[in-house]
């Protein structure tokens, strides 16, 4: 990408702050909001947690986000920041916001999924789930805020399909991205005066590292009944990165300067079932 294709980009000159960005979603939209011309402040905390089953981001995967945005013309600032950590993630904030000159948007995009029926979910991966997809989707947002409060921007929090219905067996997940569409509509409110602009986005399941195995075990083994609500309306399995990287853009541009409190399905219909 020129320098004057990005300076036509439909967030050319945004300075966009994105946590969980190492890999999968965060990755894509680094990369979606690089070739529309922003520049990026990269946070995860490239390494693995004991209460999930999966594996998590290595600082080779942050690494590799930042060389993609930089090879589209963008700067890319990385951190790796645990979001449960409010203080180290608004000092790191504050440090990248210092080399790029001010911020404009905020993707909470870092999360975290554990499977498992109501009788075998542990209160660690309660306490794991809620502090990194809810109070760490908080963090994100106040550790942004003080810089956006004198010249208005987005707020983007990444919630799920879960936020919207009663999804089960991942309920501590459930939970939580109910509670950051409560959250995000409470901040839309509070912040509009400032003309900060706060939003949620909702995807079906998303090909990424997010998979615990148990998940499609217990569908198939324990509770087959419940599996028609993990299923999409549209023909098609899981969504792409991309289209929920889309969904981000469009909230972050100028062309969503008068839309707050909104809880954006991109869900392949899933929250119809």
């Amino acid at each position: 990408m020129t320098d004057t294709t990005a300076s036509r980009g439909r967030v050319a000159g945004k300075r966009v702050l994105i946590t969980g960005a190492a890999r999968g979603m965060g990755r894509s939209h680094a990369v979606r909001l690089a070739e529309e011309g922003a520049d990026l402040i990269l946070i995860d905390i490239c390494r693995s947690l004991p209460e999930l089953e999966y594996p998590l981001s290595s600082p080779e995967d942050l690494a590799e986000t930042a060389a993609l945005v930089e090879k589209l013309g963008r700067r890319a600032i990385t951190a790796e920041v645990d979001v449960r950590d409010a203080a180290a993630l608004a000092s790191a904030v504050q440090d990248a916001v210092t080399q790029l000159g001010s911020l404009d948007a905020a993707v909470a995009n870092a999360g975290v999924l554990t499977a498992g029926t109501w009788q075998n979910t542990t209160s660690e991966q309660w306490r794991t789930v809620v502090d990194v997809n809810l109070i760490g989707t908080w963090n994100t947002c106040a550790a942004a805020l003080p810089h956006l409060v004198e010249r208005g921007g987005s707020l983007v929090n990444i919630s799920s399909a879960a936020g919207l219905k009663g999804t089960p067996l991942h309920t501590p997940y459930t939970a939580a991205k109910h509670g950051v569409v409560g959250l995000s509509r409470a901040l839309a409110n509070e912040l509009a005066a400032q003309n900060i602009r706060v939003n949620t986005v909702h995807p079906t399941g998303v090909a990424t590292g997010m998979a615990p195995a148990s998940l499609h075990q217990l569908l198939i083994d324990e509770r087959p009944d419940l599996a028609p609500l993990f299923a999409n309306a549209l023909p098609v399995i899981m969504t792409e990165a991309v289209d929920i990287s889309n969904a981000v853009l469009y909230l972050i541009s100028d062309e969503a300067r008068h839309v707050t409190g909104t809880e954006l399905k991109v869900d392949a219909g899933v929250t119809l079932r």
